[in-house]
């Protein structure tokens, strides 16, 4: 029997990371609730055998039905009927399947019916079920509303919402976009008035793009102030369906990950409870939820990465061309390994960064129920300075990457992987989104840019460089010289003090970094488990290669160039007016 947590051994070892006893201990408050609930785990020992128990039925739901589902939810897809969206039968399957398993809400606390995980078994639950599905890992994965409504919402909501995941099954959606505002979420229109006769919230307007948004529980950003444009004037909302306030529009033909809704929505006069404080919706909330949904995506996309690779591998394996299997030709050998060792260098970095938000997300909770000390709080602030660079990083590089392990896949399959014959026509169909969707890649770059002009992607890098043995002397040498161009070709664009030539830069810099950050983490992963030794020294070629053409390209670049750019789109939308004016 097939298992996507058994036949991923990558898992076990990430548990196994020194830096897990400490974010289980401080999640498990040094294990106080086993003398409350006989589920809670007594020591780390026991924690880790919890994880994997629940991981591995993860696994086996993945692989015995959601993958099996996988094909037939892509032809039917959901469907409206009298204003409520309905699943593809497979899409209720598999939600049915994890609930029963009591696998909704699993990062809650055990107080709000969860199982109080920390975020690296449910990140890690959440690939497997993107590697089984894209599409329906968006229905699932959108339970993180429950943490953002356990963050910063009243007690009385914890108390009367998130019980309600575990116990119901319900499902989530995080209502943001409209269609004016898309990336730009300060300019957000829809209204929301104060009902002093009922006491109430009150929503009107229309949200679009939103998945999964005819879910039981939505969190809704509108206009709460009067008179205002920008993002301080926004707040968030609690929207339950049982009120029967929301209109469902239409649903999106969408190219990929067809099982998941993304629904047009029209708020008509929809009560509504505010979460925490007025003003704070965007700048706030919403940034955190966005945060995590960044993870998720990373998640999704190293899920979708792992599918692709998985396929391509068994094809090359059973199709034979001029008399021999074609795994055994350079070209496509090449092209698998390549994709191994990216895959390799992508859930080092998935995982790095899901510990960074563990310890700063931990850490923010015993500061809400007590005190930290003074190292404590300190060290804080350098998890959240590493979260906030680490997370546009793992979502801007994993995506990108998994859209050209998803277009390699294809390749190997040749004419066939065109066709609907293979998973892989799917798989690449869904992977697109992932680079668009929480945030553009190159809105990810101008958020990741900020661990490059404060140095904070340095420092790190540093820091891995000072973990590195002696006996890895040849490849760090290489991660050092690629290091120093990173050095020069940051010094070259930020001496400059050019916002605009910075930005124009940003995503070639972030890479470099990544680069280096990933060829770091599989050396020292290969200092806990030899079998990283292949994948860091091939990625480390990889991705020295990479990082000169992207040097190069800076070092002899003229900033005085920018003007050729822009004068290019400013010629072309000069063009589309004339065009207007002769018709």
């Amino acid at each position: 029997m097939d298992n996507f947590f058994k036949d991923t051994p990558d898992f076990k070892f990430h548990l196994e990371h020194p830096i897990v006893k400490k974010i289980v201990k401080l999640k498990e408050r040094n294990f106080k609730e086993s003398e409350q609930y006989d589920y809670a785990p007594l020591n780390h020992e026991d924690a880790i055998d919890n994880y994997e128990k629940i991981l591995e039925i993860v696994g086996e739901i993945c692989a015995d039905t959601i993958a099996v589902n996988a094909e037939g939810v892509d032809i039917e897809g959901p469907h409206i009927e009298n204003n409520e969206v309905v699943y593809a039968k497979g899409t209720t399957a598999d939600y049915k399947a994890l609930y029963d398993a009591g696998l909704i809400g699993m990062s809650l606390p055990r107080k709000y019916g969860g199982l109080n995980f920390p975020l690296l078994p449910y990140v890690m639950a959440a690939e497997m079920v993107a590697r089984a599905d894209a599409g329906f890992a968006n229905i699932w994965g959108l339970q993180d509303c429950a943490e953002t409504i356990y963050e910063f919402g009243s007690e009385e909501q914890r108390e009367k919402y998130l019980p309600r995941f575990n116990r119901d099954g319900v499902t989530a959606a995080m209502v943001l976009t409209e269609p004016d505002a898309g990336s730009d979420l300060q300019s957000v229109k829809l209204k929301a008035t104060f009902n002093q006769e009922k006491n109430t919230w009150i929503l009107n307007g229309v949200k679009r793009f939103i998945t999964n948004g005819d879910a039981d529980l939505c969190l809704v950003l509108a206009r709460s102030e009067e008179n205002t444009l920008d993002a301080r004037g926004l707040s968030m909302y609690i929207y339950d369906r049982t009120n029967h306030a929301v209109e469902v529009r239409h649903l999106e033909k969408k190219l990929g990950i067809k099982g998941s809704p993304t629904c047009e929505l029209v708020f008509k006069n929809a009560p509504a409870e505010l979460v925490g404080k007025e003003r704070f919706g965007l700048i706030k909330y919403v940034m955190a939820l966005m945060n995590s949904a960044r993870l998720g995506v990373g998640a999704q996309s190293v899920g979708i990465a792992d599918a692709a690779y998985r396929e391509a591998l068994k094809y090359a394996e059973e199709r034979a061309q001029f008399g021999k299997f074609i795994v055994k030709f350079p070209a496509v050998y090449e092209m698998l390994t390549n994709m191994k060792v990216r895959l390799d260098a992508l859930r080092s970095l998935l995982y790095e960064t899901t510990r960074f938000v563990d310890i700063l997300k931990v850490y923010e909770e015993v500061l809400r129920d007590g005190t930290l000390e003074s190292e404590e709080k300190n060290e804080m602030k350098n998890y959240a300075k590493l979260s906030n660079v680490f997370t546009p990083l793992i979502k801007l590089i994993a995506s990108e990457s998994c859209n050209r392990m998803a277009y390699d896949s294809l390749q190997i399959h040749g004419g066939t992987g065109f066709m609907k014959d293979f998973p892989i026509e799917r798989i690449y169909r869904d992977a697109r989104i992932t680079s668009i969707y929480e945030g553009t890649t190159q809105l990810q770059a101008v958020a990741a840019i900020k661990g490059v002009t404060t140095g904070v992607f340095l420092e790190q890098i540093k820091q891995y460089e000072s973990e590195v043995f002696e006996g890895a002397h040849a490849i760090k040498e290489k991660l050092q010289k690629m290091t120093a161009k990173y050095e020069l070709a940051s010094q070259k664009v930020m001496e400059t003090n050019n916002g605009e030539y910075l930005d124009f830069h940003a995503r070639r810099l972030v890479e470099m970094a990544g680069n280096i950050i990933m060829g770091y983490l599989l050396v020292v992963n290969s200092q806990r488990d030899e079998k990283f030794n292949k994948s860091a020294k091939l990625f480390v070629n990889l991705a020295s290669s990479e990082n000169n053409e992207k040097f190069d390209y800076i070092d002899n670049f003229d900033i005085d160039n920018l003007e050729l750019y822009r004068s290019t789109g400013e010629e072309i939308l000069k063009e589309l007016a004339l065009e207007i004016e002769e018709e």
